[in-house]
């Protein structure tokens, strides 16, 4: 059987498919994040950076790559844009001096609350349609496929893959 999607007829069996219904709602969170984040002169992956930095503490560049699931190269860029706000400092770790230590600065942790505020709102549009319980279900359904999947030493790259 087929019903009316965005205008075209889509057969059941496309509509019950997981991954092509977690494919659309990727697509949708990161536009609604994407576009909230921007209004705020934000980015996804800056505020990544800068709560796994104020959760876990200073770390290398390597760990905070693993901690955030943002691949080394494309990390160094977002930590070159952050250095120059000045929401982090990097400075050579006195143990390898090869190796940067990188630190959330004051400025960082006041920078973090207006992106925190400007995802939560994003967050409770895409989940509009959802009761609280379901939300949570969903969560943690999500994080579930996430854990079993996404690290096998594979990290994100800028497209989300």
């Amino acid at each position: 059987m087929t019903t009316e999607e965005n205008g075209a007829l889509v057969p059941a069996r496309l509509r019950e498919l997981p991954s092509r219904l977690l494919g659309q709602a990727s697509t949708h969170a990161q536009r609604l994040v994407t576009e909230a984040l921007s209004s705020a002169d934000a980015r996804t992956w800056h505020y990544a950076a800068l709560v796994a930095l104020e959760d876990s503490g200073p770390a290398s560049q390597a760990d905070l790559s693993a901690r955030t699931g943002i691949h080394r190269s494309d990390l160094v860029a977002v930590l070159n844009e952050l250095a120059a706000r000045e929401p982090v400092e990097r400075t050579p770790d006195p143990g390898d001096r090869r190796r940067n230590v990188i630190t959330l600065t004051a400025s960082g942790r006041r920078q973090l609350r207006k992106p925190g505020q400007i995802l939560d709102a994003a967050q409770a549009e895409l989940l509009a349609p959802l009761s609280t319980t379901e939300r949570e279900q969903l969560t943690r359904l999500l994080g579930r496929i996430v854990e079993h999947h996404a690290y096998r030493g594979t990290v994100m790259g800028p497209d989300g893959r």
